[in-house]
């Protein structure tokens, strides 16, 4: 049954990859090991080329919505597309 997924943070980074296009993806578990809380420190995809902060954080939050079933808590810090990432 999806609810008792807990996922890892090595997936919740695949599945960002996959369907964000993205080159550089770093996701943190900090859920102590129940797979329900992640911090994304960044992603870097095309996809976020001319979006405002808002509109990127409900690209990624799309991307994930079947994790976002049993993911209890999702903090977002960085969003960038790879021009941007290229100046940091």
């Amino acid at each position: 049954m999806a609810d008792d997924k807990k996922y890892s943070a090595e997936e919740i980074e695949k599945a960002l990859t996959e369907r964000l296009q993205a080159t550089h993806v770093n996701v943190e578990d900090n859920s102590g090991g129940c797979g329900a809380s992640f911090v994304l420190h960044l992603v870097v995809s095309t996809q976020f080329e001319g979006k405002k902060p808002l509109e990127k954080h409900r690209i990624v939050n799309g991307a994930l919505a079947e994790e976002m079933k049993t993911i209890h808590a999702f903090s977002i810090k960085k969003c960038i597309t790879p021009a941007q990432h290229q100046n940091l």
